[in-house]
């Protein structure tokens, strides 16, 4: 047995999820792409991989890792649904240009509102949008052929 496969299988073992190998090839692909992917980005990739895989079960596998508190989802567009394994506290930076998501570190615990008081705040996001430096570089660069 793949000693990555025994790993992730243990992984999942400790808060009660049984591993599959979908399950596992899932999780190690969660492991191994920070890009924030959508359920279609995990399919295509993995797709290969496993050819039975389908886009249920990925639905499934994503949902059961969310409640375990595996995963996080990361909505920053509202037809877009992503899946993060970054699980602590962070913000979000989306690019406009090249539509990649940058992780940033970010201390949410301290921003609290006084409008809030008396309201149970389950969840806190933050999300930028704007362009990145990459993109920036090539925006910068086309304008000065011009």
């Amino acid at each position: 047995m793949n000693p990555l496969y025994k790993n992730l299988s243990t992984e999942l073992e400790n808060i009660n999820i049984r591993p599959s190998i979908q399950r596992v090839a899932v999780l190690n692909y969660l492991i191994n792409n920070f890009f924030h992917p959508t359920v279609d980005q995990i399919y295509k990739d993995l797709q290969s991989v496993i050819p039975t895989l389908s886009k249920t079960t990925i639905y499934n596998t994503l949902d059961l890792f969310v409640e375990a508190g595996l995963v996080k989802i990361l909505t920053i567009e509202d037809n877009e649904t992503r899946y993060d394994i970054i699980t602590e506290p962070h913000g979000h930076f989306k690019c406009n240009e090249c539509r990649t998501i940058f992780n940033f570190t970010l201390d949410l615990d301290s921003m609290e509102s006084e409008e809030l008081n008396g309201f149970k705040v389950i969840d806190k996001d933050v999300y930028f949008k704007g362009v990145c430096p990459k993109c920036l570089l090539n925006i910068n660069s086309d304008f000065r052929k011009e």
